[in-house]
């Protein structure tokens, strides 16, 4: 299979290209600057809202996955979301694999950036991405699927145990080996598509 992933210089991203690479995917480490990536076959320079780039990404391979966050040092969210509002209203041939967040998942249908205590710092990105889950939750057409991790995702080697869940969180903490390793099964083996589901650690 080929899979490009957007973000594959980051802590998720990188390992995601690990994985595929691990079980013999053919991995194109997409950056803005394109520098090389370990474990990729190729490597290509691309903003996330440079929409000729992904469209002839997203020919030239099966699944195209966008591990980029939304700013964390104050810059306005909005290019970010209009990013994935023309990716969510671009129809392509390639499946749409999303890096959610876990701010935005819900706990009784109460996303977790409105519980009472969920800290300030954090409340923009977890608002940004519960508008990014909804630009493609009212996609029509297109085959998409997003990954939001446990509360606490931290660097870590995969521990061959998780946890899935629907849009709660499935615990409090995942090993970017871990999410990964979830994020390919789903690749390889679609459960969840036209949706979003979550892993934790066991």
């Amino acid at each position: 299979m080929k899979i490009a992933v957007y973000g594959a210089t980051g802590m998720v991203g990188s390992q995601l290209v690990t994985e595929a690479a691990k079980r013999g995917h053919q991995v194109t480490a997409v950056s803005r600057t394109g520098r090389e990536v370990a474990g990729a076959s190729s490597n290509a320079a691309a903003q996330l809202g440079d929409a000729a780039a992904y469209r002839a990404l997203a020919a030239e391979n099966d699944v195209v996955i966008f591990s980029v966050p939304p700013s964390r040092t104050g810059e306005s969210h909005q290019p970010f979301i209009d990013a994935h509002e023309a990716i969510s209203e671009t129809l392509v041939p390639a499946r749409v694999f999303i890096v959610g967040g876990a701010g935005a998942t819900e706990v009784d249908g109460v996303r977790l950036f409105n519980i009472p205590g969920f800290p300030e710092e954090y409340k923009p990105e977890a608002r940004t991405m519960g508008e990014v889950l909804d630009l493609y939750t009212s996609a029509s057409g297109l085959d998409w699927t997003m990954l939001a991790p446990a509360p606490v995702i931290a660097p870590g080697e995969p521990t061959g145990n998780i946890v899935l869940g629907n849009d709660s969180p499935a615990g409090d903490h995942v090993s970017t080996g871990d999410f990964a390793v979830a994020a390919l099964d789903e690749i390889e083996t679609p459960a969840h598509q036209h949706r979003r589901f979550t892993v934790a650690s066991a």
